[in-house]
């Protein structure tokens, strides 16, 4: 449990929220209702074991953050309880509610034990395939999507290194849930696309074909698509990328526009995901309800393609 001032707001509310779900007891003093929620949150804090952080606010000590936040959901009396998730205020209930009540709204908000555990063997699979042991990274992938299926970022990531492994049916099977979603999602449209590439691949021509195909006729978009699939395959993404850019430059729609599509996936793979959140800052004895924006390293590569690919389809 933590008390919140305006010093300490931006660091132990708005940035400890990205990483963990933060309740915020908005409480005074002299309020009666406030002595019976008090004691009751915190005995939920422990209950709920990390999955949300409990925080204090006293109105009377505290003025300025209680009325902003008062006016900011209509609420004018106490004790009030504010839900901060990812940086931002939620959702929120007024009065002391029974037990159950409040553990209903939490509900709403904190990720289960499934979820959490989840969590760790991603993580615990990031580090292992930086060590290089991909088998382990993806048996720990497994366990994640075993306990949070409906997770479509722990799928997505699954996917991705089954692909890098090379173990394209895999992918696909696993992937099979986010075909829907590749219509509206730059991350599950980049994967299918890769999948289709790697599947290609396996039926294309030897590479000399491709290269003498190309030779012979530099509008052959066709040899040069399949030579551009077999490069994505093979994880060689910016020759890839080349590849698809002699296309456009010549003919910006050809068939339906495959080779812009694959290129734009092709970024989409190669861009870092962004951090989970912003990295802390000092306090500077400002009020500000929104989290920072997470930055994300620029990665020169990705970003000089990116150039290439709008002077192209600007010209």
């Amino acid at each position: 449990m933590t008390d919140i001032t305006l010093q300490n707001f931006e660091s132990e509310l708005i940035n400890a929220s990205a990483q963990t779900p933060v309740l915020l007891d908005i409480w005074a003093p002299w309020c009666g209702p406030c002595k019976t929620l008090g004691p009751l949150l915190e005995k939920l804090e422990v209950a709920y074991a990390g999955r949300f952080a409990l925080a204090k606010l006293d109105s009377d000590a505290q003025p300025e953050i209680a009325g902003q936040l008062s006016q900011a959901f209509g609420v004018r009396s106490i004790p009030f309880c504010v839900m901060f998730v990812g940086g931002q205020p939620v959702d929120g209930f007024v009065g002391a509610l029974p037990e159950a009540q409040i553990r209903a709204f939490l509900d709403k908000h904190v990720p289960s034990v499934e979820a959490l555990a989840a969590e760790e063997e991603v993580e615990q699979a990031g580090q292992l395939a930086a060590e290089g042991d991909s088998e382990a990274a993806l048996a720990k992938l497994s366990e994640a999507m075993a306990l949070a299926p409906g997770d479509d970022a722990i799928r997505a990531e699954y996917v991705k290194r089954l692909l890098e492994a090379g173990r394209v049916a895999d992918a696909r099977r696993i992937y099979e849930p986010l075909v829907p979603k590749a219509i509206i999602e730059a991350r599950a449209s980049a994967l299918g696309l890769w999948i289709e590439a790697c599947e290609a691949a396996a039926a294309a021509r030897p590479a000399k074909a491709l290269a003498a195909a190309i030779a012979a006729d530099r509008r052959d978009f066709a040899a040069r698509f399949e030579l551009a699939q077999t490069l994505v395959a093979a994880q060689r993404f910016t020759e890839a990328m080349d590849e698809l850019l002699e296309i456009l430059m010549r003919d910006k729609a050809w068939s339906d526009q495959r080779a812009r599509k694959l290129y734009v996936a092709i970024l989409e793979l190669m861009t870092k995901p962004p951090p989970k959140a912003a990295a802390a800052t000092e306090a500077k004895g400002t009020l500000e309800l929104s989290g920072r924006a997470a930055v994300i390293a620029s990665d020169p590569v990705v970003d000089g393609y990116r150039r290439k690919l709008s002077m192209v389809l600007l010209s």
